[in-house]
């Protein structure tokens, strides 16, 4: 599965009514040629199965005409909350490849009847016996002896548990390709023994409430979701019906592909099933995709291909198919200006390291530190957040991860600077020696990337719950604790800081108030991983696009010059208005009714620095394209100083443009690439205006060296240099930190701050909130192709009703108590910077007045607000 989503009602309707061919099978169905661009032609049989207690809706691919012809089986699950619909388009693709592909909905699930429950094997597992004995009768069907088809399960989180567990039930099964599931249900939803309650209500309302499940499954779930903390019996029940029972049966070549983003079945769950399958002796791979239940990129094209491969080597026969490294991890690398997805490249090796090889020890500061857990563990920190925590996650991995724990309920022990970079891979450790006023302590730790600047991210916001029993007595007790696994690198001057938290929103605290004191009693332990070496880059589009796409757009100008029709005439009133954009739509390819860009609409003044904001799939790079028209919108208008935008239009000579990654010719100077550059416009000499746009850039001396030897920051500046050629009244900015260092971020802010200074415009979009705080004047904020909000930085981050006041030392409880007593004062709440203070109906003028009153020494009052935290508030609204 992806995340669950909700279910679709089932239609009796639809079901198939057929004779029935055996006690437990109903073999009529239709049969349906699926429409493809490629061939041969994939045909679709639909069919209804019955089997005891329940009818399994069907669908049976094959390609092609050669009904003769024996091929291997696949069996594909899908994700919970889905149903067979789901993996249709990974099924016609396995069915052209050469396969038999037969889908199923569960039980419980999309047209299919019967009771949930959770792959339990006297009922879900048996439904894969029984449709491996269909697969039996096929004409098409490869066997490997009587009643023993050639077959392979795959399939996503409950589609891939169903296949570890139909190859440890049923001999027959040949290969299997599980993808970010569970080993052990009981460990995924009870780690630690702790409650993972956001996601165990998302299983139960996402499956239709207890209705829907096996009795004994809703009573269990009622029972831990009371107490908060599961039983013996609650643990028994999970792991009876998890691919980890009958561990020691699977012995069958397993490609395991597990994600980073996935707070729900982390890489632990990976790491233990693909250790025992490699025991049994059977041939493992293993995949750390990007994506995962929490968000992020699924790298959907990639792993399917390896699973094609894999099939192909393993049920196919097929020895020259690559079935790639035994060990993979994808790692981000920039951002990808032109669709805002992160840049992905692949480390690999011969053997899979597990999580705990190439240790390096990594001391940690701090004595003993005391928190407390909070009566009704309230309010609770924050890391990853079921259905939220894709954004959450895909934010962390551009360095703007949101976490939060609250002063006086965690202890924190920092590292060093780090004097070199740091790739950490697999679980880090960390001894720690715990007391506390109860018998049990339940932590919760996590490992953040602290910056030169102190701002910390913490890894694919993943937290590990640890229960640590028996620590009221005496001196405490002294544990290895466990931390998340990751594959994260730090940069040198970086810090590692391990932070041990009371409370985790997803996780059940205990009630009771408690005091824990924590103490270091080692070093971090930090698995690296060594033998992993990370593929060069690919060759970047522009070193070979550009050139063609110049000869290309240099012909279509020919082509096109004595065709071009009237442009809407000029409207003088907006003469001087940089950009008006009006109600402006564009439909993706080949759709009558999904668009990139609906109905958007903003103006952008002379002298503004505007951010375009948005999560991917947003429209950003969409609406960039049309204003500088390289596409044409399907409605709406875009006007530049007055002109509508038509491709080829002369007002877009006032337009200067960077995308990521201009293409510089290495072996010649900056200038001189500049002065080529220009040039190649066809423009007079003296328009470009090159003094001053180098001026802005700040490169000084290192014109006149080779590209070859720039750093990254300097290239960057180089590019910006070049978009401003000319001097542009308006320039459009891609991704202009992209890669960058912090000093060089600070630089790139400061050129494009100077640029707009003699009232000229700069319109910038980027993934990086924190730096178009700093740098914009104004935001367009933009969410599923349609306008969310738009207006001065100031006011969108300035409205809520909490405050930050800053002040030159620590306030003291009894007057933070006073201050939260005040008239108007929903709460006060004492932080290391001073006081967060909600607003009840009081003012800041007024909060400020009684603070002088009591001698708090101010040192400032401003909204508590980021730009970071409005963002996720206006998307989430946004997409309610």
């Amino acid at each position: 599965m992806e995340i669950p989503t909700p279910r679709r009602p089932r239609s009796r309707t639809r079901w198939l009514a057929g004779a029935a061919v055996a006690a437990v099978l109903v073999g009529a169905g239709t049969w349906t040629a699926v429409a493809s661009d490629s061939t041969p032609t994939v045909h679709r049989a639909d069919q209804t199965m019955e089997m005891p207690g329940a009818r399994i809706d069907t669908s049976y691919f094959t390609a092609g005409d050669d009904g003769d012809k024996r091929r291997p089986a696949v069996l594909l699950g899908h994700g919970f909350g889905g149903s067979k619909n789901d993996v249709r388009a990974q099924a016609e693709k396995l069915a052209r490849d050469g396969y038999a592909v037969l889908t199923w909905s569960a039980r419980g699930f999309g047209e299919s009847t019967g009771k949930i429950g959770l792959n339990d094997p006297a009922h879900e597992v048996k439904d894969v016996s029984r449709l491996i004995d269909w697969l039996v009768g096929r004409p098409e069907v490869q066997l490997d002896a009587d009643g023993d088809p050639r077959v392979g399960m795959s399939g996503a989180s409950y589609g891939g548990a169903i296949s570890l567990l139909g190859a440890g039930y049923d001999p027959r099964v040949d290969a299997i390709a599980p993808v970010i599931t569970y080993w052990n249900l009981a460990d995924s939803l009870f780690p630690d023994g702790v409650f993972k309650k956001l996601w165990a209500g998302i299983f139960f309302s996402t499956g239709g409430g207890c209705d829907t499940f096996e009795k004994q499954l809703c009573e269990m779930y009622d029972r831990v979701a009371v107490a908060g903390k599961p039983d013996a019996a609650a643990g028994e029940l999970l792991a009876e019906r998890s691919p980890s029972a009958i561990g020691d049966r699977i012995k069958v070549p397993s490609l395991i592909i597990q994600g980073q983003t996935d707070s729900l079945f982390p890489l632990s769950q990976s790491d233990a099933m693909a250790k025992t399958i490699e025991d049994n002796g059977a041939p493992v791979a293993v995949d750390w995709m990007a994506g995962g239940h929490d968000g992020g990129n699924a790298e959907t094209g990639r792993i399917e291909s390896r699973i094609s491969s894999w099939f192909d080597h393993y049920l196919k026969k097929d020895t020259s198919a690559d079935t790639g490294p035994a060990f993979r991890v994808s790692r981000t690398g920039g951002v990808d200006s032109t669709d805002g997805q992160a840049l992905l490249r692949g480390a690999s090796s011969d053997s899979y390291p597990g999580l705990r090889s190439g240790i390096t020890n990594v001391p940690l500061s701090g004595r003993a530190q005391s928190f407390d857990n909070p009566a009704g563990a309230s309010p609770p920190a924050i890391s990853t957040v079921p259905g939220l925590g894709g954004g959450l996650s895909q934010l962390s991995s551009f360095g703007m991860g949101l976490a939060l724990d609250f002063p006086g309920q965690y202890a924190r022990f920092d590292s060093s600077p780090l004097d070199r970079s740091l790739q950490v891979t697999g679980s880090p450790t960390v001894r720690v020696t715990v007391k506390a006023d109860t018998d049990d302590a339940v932590l919760f730790g996590k490992v953040y990337d602290v910056g030169p600047d102190g701002r910390q991210v913490l890894p694919s916001q993943l937290v590990a719950p640890i229960r640590v029993e028996g620590v009221k007595a005496g001196s405490g007790k002294t544990v290895e604790l466990t931390l998340p696994a990751i594959d994260h690198k730090l940069e040198a001057g970086h810090r590692l800081r391990v932070v041990l938290a009371s409370t985790d929103l997803a996780y059940a605290s205990p009630a009771a108030p408690a005091n824990y004191t924590v103490t270091p009693a080692g070093d971090l332990s930090v698995p690296t991983a060594p033998a992993l070496a990370t593929a060069a880059p690919t060759l970047a589009w522009w070193v070979w696009g550009l050139p063609l796409a110049g000869a290309l757009i240099a012909a279509a100008l020919l082509f096109t010059a004595r065709r071009r029709v009237s442009a809407p005439a000029p409207d003088p009133a907006l003469a001087d208005v940089p950009l008006q954009i009006t109600d402006l739509s564009k439909r993706y390819a080949k759709s009558a009714d999904r668009y990139a860009v609906r109905d958007l609409s903003f103006r952008v003044e002379k002298g503004q620095v505007l951010g375009l904001l948005g999560p991917n799939g947003a429209g950003k790079t969409t609406t960039l394209r049309m204003l500088m028209g390289l596409i044409t919108p399907d409605a709406g208008d875009i006007r530049v100083f007055g002109h509508s935008i038509r491709p080829g239009a002369p007002v877009l000579s006032h337009v200067g443009s960077f995308v990521e990654g201009a293409g510089f010719l290495p072996h010649l100077s900056g200038r001189d690439n500049l002065e080529l550059y220009w040039r190649a416009t066809g423009r007079p000499a003296e328009d470009s205006h090159i003094e001053e746009a180098l001026e802005i850039a700040g490169l000084g001396d290192a014109l006149a060296r080779a590209v070859r030897t720039y750093s990254q920051g300097m290239r960057q500046r180089l590019a910006i240099a070049q978009a401003m050629l000319g001097l542009p009244d308006l320039l459009i900015l891609d991704e202009p930190t992209n890669g960058l260092d912090p000093p060089q971020i600070r630089e790139m802010r400061d050129v494009m701050i100077r640029y707009a200074a003699n009232g000229r415009t700069v319109i910038v979009s980027s993934h990086l909130l924190s730096e178009v705080e700093q740098t914009c004047t104004h935001l367009v904020v933009m969410d599923r192709g349609r306008l969310v909000q738009a207006g001065p930085v100031a006011e969108i981050t300035g409205s809520g009703d909490t405050v930050l006041v800053t002040t030159a030392g620590q306030v003291p409880e009894p007057v933070v108590d006073k201050i939260a007593a005040l008239a108007g004062i929903g709460s006060a709440i004492r932080t290391d910077e001073g006081l967060l203070v909600q607003l009840d109906g009081a003012s800041t003028n007024t909060l400020v007045t009684e603070l002088i009153r009591m001698d708090v020494a101010l040192t400032g009052v401003g909204p508590h607000r980021r730009l970071e935290d409005a963002f996720l508030t206006l998307i989430s609204g946004a997409s309610a």
